[in-house]
């Protein structure tokens, strides 16, 4: 098959060693690709929607698959199947899931779906009564997209108006922020669960567990991942039974009789409370880092899982996962999250790990003439075993051969699973 994939970090070049593993006969394009998808395909500069679009025409792409959201929110998937062509991802009007927060919290509401108690508005009287009526801490999130950085935690009500206050005069996230939802505090564990959907069938994939902080215990700030594992032994049968039948069905069911059937993958975010589930927030996407971590699991076909689901035709297949488990440990450069960091020459020793690799993410360059730091996440070294201690084993084994100046990595990813 001919594919492109829109994106240019971990998460697409995890996809792409995916596409590969199936049949060398894949032949890979990247928009904009990184450094190191260079060396799995080709990368491509075009970024508009109209010109990839011609671009897969002219160069019978069989399949595009979307990696961030942005271009799903801004509708990518439309202008493709305008031209008639094969693409994975929810519409427009479904990619509101995660392009606000208001949509999807009413979309829950309205669906009977369990979300934490919330309020919707522009209106700072409004969120300061609500507010009133809560316990510390509370939640405050800009309605629009963010770059995940949308998401407030107060600590008391005083910081809660101001964090509401910020958002609504357009200085925290400019408009992103002139809505607001403010919600009650869940106090759990969070798990990410994503479905491969095609508007009717989904797929359920391994429950995995993302850790947010910067640094070992959960302290830090929070960033874009800092590490991944999956699956996680926090989640038992009856869980992933729950989700299905209290999340992802009535989502299904909800999205198809609003005419916005959801094709693509339905990110979970979950907080489980006392064993309960609710639901925190919907992406329209692969988490990153999470996917690096479920492709390896992956046994089945996934060029036949994407394009199945892509042609709404999951129904026909079967999917398999390897017995196995996967930990992602993310090498960040020096400044990361605070501010940008210098580019500087990486280098990775010439070994190789059994059951190791690395999915490349914010690099430059080429591996011909060497790369380089572009980004805050560098890379993931990836250890994949058969539990979680010889797949953390493996992660961290192969982290000590990766070097660049300032680089930074947690050395306690997959603890939760390790202290049960």
């Amino acid at each position: 098959m001919n594919i492109l994939i829109i994106g240019n970090g971990g998460r697409e070049y995890a996809i792409g060693l995916a596409l590969l593993k199936d049949t060398s006969q894949n032949h890979l394009f990247f928009a904009p690709g990184n450094g190191a998808t260079s060396s799995l395909g080709e990368n491509i500069t075009l970024a508009d929607f109209e010109s990839l679009a011609m671009f897969a025409k002219e160069r019978a792409i069989d399949l595009t698959i979307v990696g961030p959201e942005a271009p799903l929110t801004e509708g990518i998937v439309d202008a493709f199947h305008a031209h008639g062509l094969t693409i994975f991802g929810p519409s427009k009007a479904a990619a509101r899931l995660e392009g606000s927060k208001i949509f999807m919290k009413e979309f829950l509401a309205a669906n009977a779906i369990p979300t934490a108690a919330f309020l919707q508005t522009d209106s700072y009287e409004k969120a300061s009564d609500f507010i009133d009526t809560l316990s510390a801490p509370m939640v405050v999130k800009a309605d629009g997209l963010c770059a995940g950085k949308g998401v407030i935690i107060a600590q008391n009500k005083d910081e809660a108006k101001a964090a509401v206050r910020d958002m609504l005069s357009g200085e925290s996230f400019g408009s992103a922020g002139m809505r607001v939802v403010v919600e009650e505090f869940l106090d759990g564990y969070e798990l990410s669960l994503f479905a491969i959907c095609d508007g009717d069938e989904y797929i359920l994939l391994p429950a995995a567990q993302d850790h947010k902080r910067l640094k070992d215990d959960d302290q830090g700030p929070n960033t874009g991942g800092m590490g991944a594992y999956a699956p996680t032994p926090l989640v038992n049968v009856g869980i992933y039974e729950a989700v299905k039948k209290r999340v992802v069905e009535p989502t299904l069911k909800g999205m198809k009789e609003i005419d916005a059937p959801f094709c693509g993958v339905l990110f979970i975010g979950l907080m489980i409370v006392k064993g309960e589930i609710f639901v925190l927030e919907y992406n329209v996407r692969f988490g990153d880092p999470e996917c690096e971590v479920l492709m390896p699991l992956l046994k089945t076909s996934a060029t036949d899982l994407f394009y199945k689901a892509a042609t709404k035709d999951l129904k026909s297949l079967h999917v398999d996962f390897h017995d196995q488990v996967a930990v992602g440990v993310v090498v960040a450069s020096k400044h990361y999250p605070y501010k940008t960091s210098p580019s500087v020459p990486i280098s990775i020793d010439a070994v190789e790990i059994e059951g190791a690799h690395v999915a490349y993410a914010g690099v430059s360059g080429s591996f011909e003439e060497g790369l380089h730091v572009n980004g805050g996440r560098v890379l993931l070294c990836i250890g994949v075993g058969k539990d979680v201690k010889e797949a953390q084993k493996r992660a961290y084994a192969l982290c000590e051969h990766v070097h660049f100046e300032g680089m930074q990595y947690r050395k306690d990813i997959a603890y939760q699973a390790l202290n049960q």
